[in-house]
């Protein structure tokens, strides 16, 4: 390699890493604000470019106390149950999802039947209009069936809008999974039901994995739906939660700020676990299909 080329791929590797690092610092730059928010007291902090705390004297846990109710045992058992609705409601919505998306998708993926063609069809057409404009009739679906104020209700809610999602994200992963597979496991003596959980399910693992983790956040991170259907406190998620601390004349920022970094460590830990999957399983439905 001469001098010339040397130096252009050194050039290359500088302007690259220097991109990379105005990329890091824009990313980064808000969530520095909010953990500064959080802990500052109560007055806030002053306005400056780097919002990094100048001293012990400005740092405080307070709000992290006023969102957890710590040294009030009422406080803390409410927010003890607003967390594990949350909790709750997530996972049970990635798990109603996946088990009905699963089979579906493979049935869609494998099998040519009558009205295939204009279900999927069906179902994107539902994926074009935003939850918030089926409040209402869902609102009176689920009054009907005395499920307001409770986690089965949200669930149902969230399950129906994450199961088009799942059939579509899955549909594409099991598109991607040789058919050859499937049938030299039939002609060795399986069933299609034998060829479905023991080749194609685990073959399909990480692309079920992240579509487990998206209907998981988009459920998690959920407001205006769990707002209007939700009135007891007890019955609260946590974004129903922090909504409480922006009021029509003030904004309490520091605990709002402490509200979203709580907020956060769940799916930090779920992403965390998850991070094997995710490569292969974010390009797994991306086959055309």
């Amino acid at each position: 390699m001469s001098a010339r080329s040397k130096k252009g791929s050194a050039l290359e590797a500088v302007l690259v890493h220097a991109l990379l690092l105005v990329a890091v610092v824009y990313a980064l730059y808000p969530v520095l604000w909010v953990v500064t928010l959080a802990l500052s007291k109560a007055g806030g902090i002053e306005p400056r470019v780097i919002p990094i705390p100048r001293g012990a004297d400005e740092m405080t846990l307070d709000n992290f106390r006023l969102v957890t109710g710590a040294g009030d045992p009422e406080r803390s058992w409410l927010f003890a149950r607003q967390l594990v609705n949350s909790l709750v409601v997530s996972f049970a919505t990635a798990a109603t999802a996946v088990a009905i998306a699963t089979p579906a998708a493979y049935a869609l993926a494998r099998f040519e039947f009558v009205g295939k063609r204009s279900g999927l069809r069906g179902m994107l057409l539902t994926q074009m209009f935003p939850g918030v404009a089926s409040a209402v009739p869902l609102y009176l679906v689920l009054d009907t069936l005395h499920l307001l104020d409770t986690r089965s209700g949200l669930v149902l809610v969230y399950a129906a809008t994450a199961v088009p999602f799942a059939v579509f994200q899955l549909r594409g992963a099991f598109l991607a999974i040789p058919v050859d597979l499937e049938e030299a496991a039939m002609v060795d003596g399986a069933t299609r039901t034998q060829a479905f959980l023991k080749v194609a399910l685990p073959a399909a693992r990480p692309a079920i994995a992240v579509t487990a983790l998206f209907a998981f956040m988009s459920a998690w991170n959920e407001f205006i739906l769990a707002a209007t259907l939700l009135g007891r406190e007890s019955a609260f998620t946590l974004p129903v939660v922090l909504q409480s601390y922006v009021g029509e004349y003030s904004t309490q920022w520091g605990a709002f700020a402490a509200g979203a970094i709580l907020v956060s460590v769940p799916v930090m830990i779920l992403f965390y676990v998850a991070q094997r999957q995710l490569l292969s399983g974010l390009t797994a439905g991306g086959v055309k299909g």
